[in-house]
């Protein structure tokens, strides 16, 4: 398989067909807003959706750095799905009642965003296979295992444990032992997603402006280059980005995470795979995969390269390392080694939030008008959604228009983190823990036992994932 002739970057493979977008007009200068969102991603567009749905007549505008899109939201493996960073936390902290409630959010959730694409005629390629989580070695089998109890505990009762054969029959992945599907997922394309939903928004009259970075946000200020906006609500959706603003540097930190794209692949291929349910197919690996069967019948397939850049820098229009690139490809012929002689069109990569508890949340803090939502771990594409309509919510809860509601009440509402850990020792750190996983994710490769490597264990503890 070759690599010479793939292209690498260009902020990403979802872009590769149309290009990215024609730019929006940035800001002209100093204006007044009902609501500034700043950040033109799923989780800005989403919550400018639903609050100029609820309240039409909101003024509200939405401020990009550089496009709508430019960030996870176009950049992400395309995972419709029920996942949410931190449940099993607030499961703790709030109790298991309360954690359910968040997952059925969750599930409902998925609904939701195959819902108003219909009704938007946004065509973002989504197909409902659900999704599928493998597991190859008998220590991710035993993991497998306990995270379907585990999944079925907190409510999802239609998820389907699988064998070695009948995971087969729906992907055939070289030594695959198992498998847990759930119904609550689907597939598809990220940046039509994101394109579309920055065209709903803009027709219902919401305000964008593009090539506009924000350098601070204050309360009932968001400051700009080319002028400040002035707003009783200033919302943060800026996910992977937040370190860039000021004062922020060591609130969520940059996760990179890469992908691939094959060249759409023959039907000879696709024989020896299988996959015509196009499942979101992951795996159990503690150094995570993520892939999905393309509409165009390409395999797209991501995973950790470099997970951290000094001093939370992020990427250049996201170009990724040649030795992330390959490691990526040699992943995807261990799982389908009839892609070995198939060419890999398209590198990229991403930052995606991670908060120093892996806690997704949502706040409004009612003193100041400041929001925010995010620190999603990478499970953004659905949560962004489920995030958008609960910041609707607290906003008309605090404005007086509506009272409390389902969402307000989320055991994510409002739940406070500690910020990362200053230099070096945030970089030091986030490499060891990648360092011990890639190491366990090797030993536990060619062990017969099925229990979790110690060194996982000991980088989850560290890290706070548990």
């Amino acid at each position: 398989m070759s690599t010479v002739s793939t292209v690498n970057g260009g902020i990403s493979f979802w872009y590769a067909k149309e290009g990215t977008p024609a730019p929006r007009e940035p800001l002209p200068g100093d204006v007044s807003a009902d609501i500034c969102i700043v950040g033109g991603g799923y989780t800005g567009l989403w919550t400018a959706y639903y609050l100029k749905k609820a309240v039409p007549f909101l003024n509200i505008t939405v401020l990009e750095a550089k496009f709508c899109g430019y960030g996870a939201s176009g950049r992400n493996g395309g995972w419709l799905y029920n996942g949410i960073a931190g449940r099993d936390r607030y499961a703790k902290l709030h109790g298991h009642d309360a954690a359910v409630r968040l997952q059925q959010a969750m599930n409902d959730t998925v609904d939701e965003v195959v819902r108003v694409a219909a009704d938007e005629n946004i065509d973002a390629d989504i197909h409902r296979g659900g999704v599928l989580e493998v597991a190859y070695t008998p220590a991710q089998l035993a993991r497998l295992k306990a995270f379907h109890a585990v999944e079925i505990a907190f409510g999802e009762k239609d998820r389907v444990l699988r064998g070695a054969r009948e995971t087969a029959e729906r992907i055939r992945i070289t030594g695959a032992v198992g498998s847990t599907w759930s119904p609550h997922g689907a597939r598809l394309h990220p940046a039509k997603l994101v394109k579309g939903l920055a065209d709903a928004v803009e027709a219902l009259g919401v305000t964008i402006h593009e090539s506009t970075p924000v350098t601070e946000i204050k309360p009932k200020h968001a400051i700009t280059p080319y002028g400040t906006v002035r707003a009783p609500y200033i919302l943060r959706c800026t996910e992977g980005f937040t370190a860039g603003l000021k004062g922020q540097r060591r609130t969520w930190l940059p996760m990179n995470s890469s992908m691939i794209a094959t060249e759409p692949l023959p039907a000879s291929v696709w024989d020896t795979i299988g996959w015509e349910g196009r499942e979101a197919l992951g795996d159990m690996a503690h150094a995570y995969m993520y892939a999905q069967r393309t509409a165009d019948d390409r395999i797209a397939l991501g995973g950790r390269g470099v997970p951290y850049r000094f001093g939370s820098a992020t990427d250049n229009d996201g170009r990724t390392q040649p030795a992330t690139i390959e490691a990526l490809r040699d992943l995807l012929v261990r799982f389908f080694p009839t892609t070995a002689g198939a060419r890999i069109d398209h590198a990229w990569s991403g930052v995606l939030a991670v908060p120093r508890d892996w806690c997704a949340t949502v706040t409004l803090d009612r003193s100041t008008g400041l929001g925010w939502a995010g620190g999603y771990v990478g499970s953004g594409v659905a949560t962004t959604n489920l995030a958008a309509r609960t910041l609707r919510d607290l906003i008309q809860q605090d404005s007086g228009q509506a009272g409390p509601t389902d969402l307000t009440a989320l055991p994510w509402v409002n739940h406070k983190v500690r910020r990362w850990e200053p230099e070096p020792f945030r970089w030091l750190g986030v490499h060891a823990m990648y360092a011990a996983y890639r190491t366990a994710d090797r030993r536990e490769t060619t062990s017969p036992r099925p229990d979790t490597d110690p060194l996982a264990r000991a980088a989850d503890r560290i890290a706070g994932r548990h």
